[in-house]
């Protein structure tokens, strides 16, 4: 059953050579082992969810050498969430996307493949090296998605997307050279035992690697001041793109735990707790910049793209508590801003196809047979995503005001994040209102001249993901126990260290908290 573990990487990796080789030309073929390969991945992240839940730990030795002379993943319970989570998402867009949108380009499977390579193997991954290449993996497939289709906005906005994440990679293997530099090794478990002995002559060189990785993820994780680049990228994308992309701030959000859990604990003597200062107030930052560019967008997806930028402010000031019940509330949260998010995104793509040339822009347009149901679907995503009751984004929110309550910034937090909450409410309102009520007071649009593509697939897709935010709130109370029960296991390092090295544990002292 351990060998299973490779699975959520080998079998996205041999699809996507197989689309290129054998099925170049062949849409009809490439859907069909798209979705295939894609059903099958969500099968085994469900039993490794299964697997995860039952213990301690576990690690897969590439080539049964051991750590930390060869690459480890390792499958504990925050992986195997966010293994399941890319799966249930990666079904709901490519079915999206057989509704016609993977026609719009080439290669549209194969990219999709190795995007899911990428992501699964980050959060797979028990190397900080290997972490680096499995990002690089994401990001190459992420170019491709961003461009399928064509177009001069998404030609810009890739070149943009490209040169900063081109940057990022710098840093990031800057960070990873100076932490080997003084370390000798870059496995996370080996790590965890030895930064905390490094000679007084290197811990600035490590300090300085540990805040170059932070500055890394924060990029990733779209964190103030590193989040421009965002709203741009994803309302460039098409739809079930920019819906799969909500997984690559996820891997930010998921590295700055791993990383500043594991290496960069309590364990680890100068650099102990270096991301703490940091990370809370760059989230409060984020919350208020975020909300101001849900207020003054005048484009759909560019609200959309802003208001993800929000959520990972709340995301990040859950997880920059660095506790248990932070954690614990970060995850709901985290569960809850991708579907909700996945789901504006491909409202915002039905609409702007329903609307013509008017497109998503904050304009009145002329009526039309099917915006009422489009109306619908946003409706009730919007009360997902600003976090109003009763659905998944109110308990979310209570979950992370509950936990920053007692904390130094915990004032300020309040303050923020419910402050905020109002100003993205207001800005969905007005969206709301322009798109869909205000088009009543206009002439209605002309009888279509020919059969409009039928959007029952893709509406069902919405349906589905909406559907998934209605369980979390109706399940909270199971969803926080099992997430309690992850939070608690991401933060026992022994545990972590004791899977990948038993003999490092046992000579560290380590123990369970």
């Amino acid at each position: 059953m351990i060998d299973l573990i490779v699975a959520p990487i080998v079998v996205p990796a041999v699809v996507a050579a197989f689309l290129i080789l054998v099925m170049r030309h062949d849409l009809a073929g490439q859907r069909a082992v798209s979705i295939g390969a894609t059903v099958l991945s969500l099968g085994i992240a469900v039993w490794l969810y299964v697997a995860a839940s039952g213990g301690d730990p576990m690690s897969y030795r590439l080539g049964n050498w051991p750590a930390p002379f060869g690459i480890v993943l390792v499958l504990d319970r925050l992986s195997a969430t966010m293994l399941l989570l890319t799966a249930l998402l990666a079904v709901a867009v490519v079915i999206y996307a057989l509704a016609g949108w993977d026609a719009r380009g080439r290669h549209f499977h194969p990219l999709f493949q190795f995007q899911l390579m990428g992501l699964n193997g980050a959060f797979l991954t028990g190397d900080v090296f290997n972490l680096f290449v499995f990002f690089e993996i994401m990001l190459i497939a992420s170019y491709g998605l961003l461009l399928h289709g064509g177009g001069e906005r998404r030609l810009r906005a890739g070149f943009h997307y490209v040169a900063i994440n081109l940057v990022g990679s710098t840093l990031f293997l800057f960070a990873v050279g100076l932490i080997y530099a003084v370390t000798g090794t870059l496995n996370m478990a080996d790590l965890a035992n030895k930064v905390g002995n490094v000679a007084a002559g290197d811990e600035a060189l490590l300090r300085v690697g540990a805040l170059l990785l932070l500055l890394v993820f924060a990029l990733k994780a779209a964190l103030v001041p590193l989040q421009w680049w965002l709203p741009s990228a994803y309302a460039a994308a098409a739809g079930p793109v920019a819906a799969l992309f909500m997984m690559m701030t996820k891997v930010g959000a998921y590295s700055i735990v791993r990383v500043y859990t594991v290496i960069f604990g309590a364990g680890a003597g100068a650099a102990a707790d270096i991301a703490a200062p940091w990370v809370m107030p760059a989230a409060l930052a984020t919350l208020v910049l975020g909300a101001i560019g849900v207020l003054a967008s005048t484009t759909l997806l560019g609200l959309v793209g802003f208001s993800i930028v929000w959520s990972m402010g709340s995301l990040l000031l859950a997880i920059g508590l660095f506790d248990q019940g932070g954690l614990s509330a970060g995850l709901y949260y985290l569960l809850h801003s991708t579907m909700s998010g996945a789901v504006l995104f491909l409202v915002a793509d039905l609409v702007a196809t329903e609307r013509g040339r008017h497109a998503d822009r904050l304009v009145a347009a002329p009526a039309s047979p099917r915006l009422p149901l489009l109306a619908a679907l946003f409706f009730v995503a919007a009360i997902a995503m600003t976090g109003m009751p009763p659905l998944s984004g109110f308990v979310g929110k209570l979950l992370i005001l509950d936990a920053v309550w007692d904390r130094p910034l915990g004032t300020a937090s309040w303050v923020v994040l419910l402050g905020t909450s109002l100003v993205v409410i207001v800005g969905y309102a007005r969206a709301g209102s322009t798109l869909f009520w205000k088009t009543e007071l206009r002439r209605t649009a002309p009888a279509r001249t020919a059969a409009a593509p039928s959007i029952t697939v893709p509406a069902a897709v919405v349906v589905g993901l909406l559907a998934a935010t209605v369980l979390l709130s109706v399940f909270a109370g199971p969803v926080a126990r099992e997430l309690d029960a992850t939070a608690r296991q991401t933060l026992d390092v022994g545990a972590y260290v004791g899977a990948v090295s038993p003999a490092a544990v046992a000579e560290s002292g380590r123990g369970r908290p």
